[in-house]
């Protein structure tokens, strides 16, 4: 087995005690009411994408996601939320600095022997979370899941879906297609970002994601016979059915959109596989990308 698939394997037992150890991780994330900015590269700016979304959609205060290298410098806000699972990331680490005794930050790691333990004024770690996989999977979903909980959204039924994504099949055909769009709605939209993403890093494949009501307005015009398109969350009406008339592979989303995440894994694992490569040493990518000064 990979280390891949090991930790994407972890996940259901790593969401549970992130559920069960939010509480004591109160003081370091944001209070009710707060104007906050999540911010992330790469896997962690999708996650902050999906907590921005969930956090302002339910009442908890105006929330911003941006790249780390994107943040807005003129903008206040009441705390700054950076998600960095290795902690040694240049553009978190700057961005951290420059916030520093004007902006409270937090920071949520994996490694708290890495710079942004100073960086940071508060800290939270998920070190059962890390990886030894340069591709993100279980400290990703595990960080969504401890803000999740802590905004009162998380439920058991994840981690339950979470076990169905890691033992039921695939569906059929999925894995030959040769090109892969993932639609989200809400929140969602982070994640089928972040499933995009992760079928490049690990099988090379040809993806892309929208929201899913922009698939209408031309993404459509890819899908045919041999594309598939994934929704997370609840589809539009008639998109499936367009989605099917065009030749393509609809696939639905049953399970909580987390754990689908888990499934897109799943699918990025096997489609490597299958074209014979090694989702440990994806092409061109580091653990973590550290600048030169």
């Amino acid at each position: 087995m990979t280390h891949v698939e090991d930790e994407l394997n972890s996940q259901p037992a790593c969401w549970i005690r992130a559920a069960e150890e939010a509480g004591r991780h109160r003081a370091a994330l944001p209070d009710p009411g707060e104007r906050v900015a999540v911010v992330g590269c790469g896997t962690s700016y999708f996650m902050a994408q999906a907590v921005a979304a969930l956090r302002e959609g339910s009442g908890r205060g105006e929330t911003d996601a941006f790249a780390a290298s994107e943040f807005p410098a003129g903008r206040s806000y009441d705390r700054v939320v950076a998600l960095t699972r290795s902690g040694t990331t240049t553009e978190v680490l700057r961005l951290l600095g420059e916030l520093k005794g004007r902006t409270p930050t937090t920071a949520v790691t994996a490694d708290p022997g890495t710079p942004v333990t100073k960086a940071a004024d508060d800290l939270v770690v998920l070190d059962y979370a890390d990886e030894r996989s340069i591709v993100q999977t279980r400290f990703a979903t595990t960080a969504l899941t401890l803000l999740r909980a802590h905004l009162g959204l998380h439920t058991g039924a994840a981690v339950t879906d979470a076990r169905t994504a890691l033992t039921g099949p695939l569906p059929q055909g999925l894995v030959e297609c040769t090109q892969f769009t993932f639609l989200g709605r809400g929140w969602t939209v982070g994640l089928a970002n972040e499933a995009g993403l992760k079928m490049r890093e690990t099988s090379l494949s040809w993806t892309e994601a929208y929201p899913a009501m922009e698939y209408r307005h031309g993404p459509i015009s890819i899908t045919t016979a041999g594309t598939a398109t994934w929704m997370f969350g609840e589809a539009p009406d008639g998109l499936a059915e367009q989605v099917r008339a065009t030749g393509g592979l609809w696939v639905g989303s049953g399970l909580d959109p987390l754990a689908e995440l888990v499934r897109a894994q799943r699918l990025a694992v096997a489609v490597a596989a299958s074209r014979g490569l090694d989702p440990d040493r994806p092409r061109h990518l580091t653990r973590s990308v550290i600048l030169a000064p």
